[in-house]
């Protein structure tokens, strides 16, 4: 699952990115408006953490053009303005939550779990792969009886591939989806996570799901 924050305090969006990475989300940052509004509009996220009071372009300026642009991603407003007025502005141009600061980070967490799994029909919060499973909430893995411990971003490149089993997908995509912004595609970091994950998804195992082709990508499937 990959979240773009929209935070112009530095030290709270650094924050956030490192909670929610710690719970398996890749996590773009912006830290004004302008890249805000940019990010939110040409990139692909499942959920957007917005502030509202941004230099440059408020976050109520963002969501109305990303609205307005057909872009029906999920949002957060995480901001100080505490007003009913201004909850009932934000949730009528668009937003699915309101979170007034200060903040508990676990209700933060929770929120967003909620908004992901309404916001998003193509996310299941079980899958399952042969008799490999995943569990989008718990955030644990098992092949068969056995639980299989992934680090956070094992288990967002697992889940990744699990939601496009059968399917091929490039390094690019992987890349795009299970690491930030600033991740070096041209790097072999992708190839070396997929040989760790592979190791502890297959390893044992006389049916392989893991599966290279090459010049192409990864495919996770049972294959004859």
């Amino acid at each position: 699952m990959r979240i773009l924050v929209v935070e112009d305090e530095e030290k709270l969006a650094r924050y956030l990115k490192k909670g929610l990475e710690e719970s398996s989300y890749v996590v773009d940052l912006a830290l004004n408006g302008t890249d805000g509004l940019h990010q939110a509009t040409h990139e692909s996220y499942d959920l957007i953490i917005l502030d509202i009071m941004l230099p440059e372009y408020d976050g109520l300026s963002i969501l109305k053009a990303a609205r307005i642009a057909g872009i029906n991603t999920p949002v957060i407003f995480l901001t100080a303005k505490d007003s009913t007025k201004d909850k009932v502005e934000g949730l009528n141009i668009g937003a699915d939550d309101y979170i007034v600061k200060p903040f508990s980070f676990h209700e933060l967490l929770a929120r967003v779990r909620v908004c992901l799994r309404r916001g998003s029909h193509k996310v299941a919060l079980e899958l399952k792969v042969a008799d490999l499973t995943l569990d989008s909430l718990t955030r644990k893995v098992f092949r068969g009886k056995k639980k299989i411990e992934v680090s956070p971003t094992e288990f967002s490149l697992l889940e990744y591939l699990m939601n496009h089993a059968g399917q091929v997908v490039t390094r690019t995509m992987i890349s795009e989806h299970v690491w930030d912004s600033n991740f070096e595609s041209f790097s072999n970091v992708v190839d070396v996570h997929i040989a760790k994950l592979r190791n502890k998804i297959d390893k044992g195992f006389n049916i392989k799901l893991i599966h290279t082709k090459r010049g192409a990508g990864y495919v996770i499937e049972e294959q004859d």
